[in-house]
């Protein structure tokens, strides 16, 4: 009973904070939203047994994703009058993907009542004694290595693909010369002098 009344107050928040991001008028109260329907989400996997994805649910998408969503949103000049403006221009496209979407929630839903989807057969059966997660690193370390180890080579390739497209070189500038600094002895880099009264120091 607890479970249930559980799960139906993690799905209630997630449905009611996800509809208020998206009818959200300020981007920063939509992003925080956001973040309660990540949390709620989390406490759904939670549930579910599926504790590796509630992590990373917390870690990844609250603690990276969101926050950086709400930094880049408070820092960000937004004119909101010309946000509104392009509304109609993107009115058609909008209406073709939410139609695509009801349709898929449809066919889904159809799906289900049908009785004919049974996910427990296509499931990797693992042991009782095995962690979720234990489980999860056994499969990406063993059986899905090369694929694991791929992904991780694209996203750095992205990684450094946007380092060079940001770098631009400043003009006019002094640029640092880091052996010249280091090979500096005190002697040319201290000058005693002895001026005389009321005289200044000549540079």
């Amino acid at each position: 009973m607890i479970q249930a009344l559980a799960f139906y107050l993690f799905a209630a928040m997630v449905i009611v904070s996800g509809a208020l991001t998206i009818t959200a008028r300020n981007p920063v109260h939509a992003v925080l939203w956001l973040i309660l329907a990540f949390f709620n989400a989390a406490g759904l996997m939670v549930l579910l047994g599926a504790e590796f994805i509630a992590m990373l649910l917390v870690i990844v998408y609250v603690g990276a994703v969101a926050v950086l969503f709400l930094f880049v949103v408070m820092m960000l000049n937004i004119d909101f009058a010309e946000l509104r403006s392009g509304f109609a221009k993107y009115l058609p496209i909008g209406l073709v993907l939410a139609v695509g979407l009801a349709a898929e929630i449809i066919i889904g839903i159809g799906a289900y009542s049908a009785g004919a989807i049974e996910i427990g057969r296509r499931l990797s059966p693992i042991e009782k004694h095995v962690p979720n997660i234990q489980a999860i690193g056994n499969l990406l370390y063993t059986r899905y290595l090369f694929i694991f180890e791929g992904a991780g080579l694209v996203l750095l390739v992205a990684m450094i693909g946007a380092i060079v497209l940001t770098h631009r070189e400043r003009g006019g500038t002094r640029p640092q010369n880091i052996n010249r600094q280091v090979s500096r002895r005190p002697k040319e880099a201290v000058r005693n002098t002895q001026p005389g009264v009321g005289k200044g120091v000549e540079l």
